[in-house]
């Protein structure tokens, strides 16, 4: 899942991530337990491949947000549904600057929400 060189991942900031979209959590799954968007959906980067029909079913609009911790994880998901046909946007600055910009974040548990 890398992109050529010199090939631009499509790229958005998180205050241009429309409010309501469905994101594409690619963050291993401590990660994910410790905090995640309300609407997003969790894949971990080493299941995206294998799970593409799924994502597919669970994603249906485009273009589909693709997230991690910093963003260069969701940078590589990104540019391979790129080259896979799909609506893909990267969030810059990943989890880490949806928490500072002060998204929207839960948990599955009853402790706060955090990146880690």
């Amino acid at each position: 899942m890398s992109s050529p060189l010199g090939s631009p991942v499509p790229a958005c900031v998180v205050s241009d991530v429309p409010e309501g979209a469905v994101l594409l959590d690619v963050r291993e799954d401590d990660e994910w337990a410790a905090g995640h968007a309300p609407a997003a959906v969790h894949v971990p980067i080493g299941q995206v491949v294998a799970r593409l029909d799924e994502i597919a079913t669970a994603v249906p609009d485009r273009p589909v947000h693709v997230i991690c911790r910093s963003g260069a994880r969701s940078a590589r998901v990104t540019a391979y549904l790129q080259q896979a046909g799909w609506d893909a946007v990267n969030v810059n600055g990943g989890m880490r600057a949806w928490a500072a910009a002060g998204r929207p974040m839960v948990t599955d548990s009853n402790v706060p929400a955090r990146v880690i």
